[in-house]
């Protein structure tokens, strides 16, 4: 498939899991994809070794997300690295997959857990389309990744359950404020997928079944379930598609 040819995705948090699969299908599709890491170096550079090993374009962009002058960091590299690539610097798709996890109660979240949750799976997406904005072309895709847990109640993780409700308001407002500019704003929300951020949860043939029995399908996700969508909402066909949440549960909790 070449539907993305020519395009140029920037998906955060693209070392590993959903991100890693996201970034391999856009790649896929034909985009040239810019690998956003955190702290995985070596994972980041085994994405852009797997996209480049199937036929694909991909360079890794470091920056950590949740800290001072973060997404000033990312743009600066970002840019920097496109024009290396003989590239302008300007983006067609932003897939905001970065985020972080912290399970607890209503008792027993803290103030510093808080903030970092807010950090890294609010504040950074928000502002990456910010400083996005002026390198967003015409016709171009924000894609945020959500989670299941905001539209269903989960009280075990209350704090991250709200960073990714505050994703989803936030979607629609930029799909209204974005439309006159032909950029569709869409969000993705997965369920239990097999990664390491859930490892705790399904490592384990009876943690997997358990986990496997939300969904009409009685499995785990794959990130792949989840990349796909990405794919659909990046490309063409999408295009009468904006301001609203995906569900990529498999049909959990109907």
């Amino acid at each position: 498939m070449n539907g993305l040819q020519g395009k140029t995705a920037l998906v955060t948090g693209a070392s590993r899991g959903i991100g890693r699969d996201i970034a391999r299908r856009l790649a896929a599709d034909g985009a040239l994809v810019a690998v956003h890491y955190g702290s995985s170096e070596a994972a980041a550079h085994d994405t852009v070794a797997r996209i480049e090993k199937d036929g694909g374009r991909a360079f890794p962009v470091p920056a950590e997300l949740g800290v001072p002058g973060d997404v000033e960091t990312l743009f600066e590299r970002l840019d920097r690295a496109l024009l290396e690539n003989g590239e302008e610097p300007a983006v067609d798709i932003l897939v905001n997959n970065a985020g972080t996890s912290g399970s607890a109660s209503v008792a027993e979240v803290t103030p510093e857990l808080f903030d970092r949750l807010v950090a890294v799976n609010t504040k950074a997406p928000l502002f990456l389309v910010q400083h996005g904005l002026k390198r967003l072309r015409h016709g171009g895709r924000v894609i945020n990744i959500t989670s299941a847990a905001a539209r269903v109640a989960f009280p075990e993780s209350i704090a991250y359950a709200m960073t990714k409700g505050a994703v989803e308001t936030l979607t629609r407002a930029l799909a209204k404020d974005l439309g006159p500019r032909g950029v569709t704003v869409n969000s993705v929300a997965p369920g239990f997928v097999a990664t390491d951020m859930n490892a705790r949860r399904w490592s384990t043939p009876e943690g997997e079944a358990a986990l496997a029995s939300f969904s009409v399908f009685n499995r785990v996700g794959r990130p792949s379930d989840v990349a796909d969508i990405v794919a659909f909402l990046a490309s063409d066909a999408s295009r009468w598609v904006t301001g609203q949440c995906i569900d990529a549960t498999g049909g959990s909790m109907l």
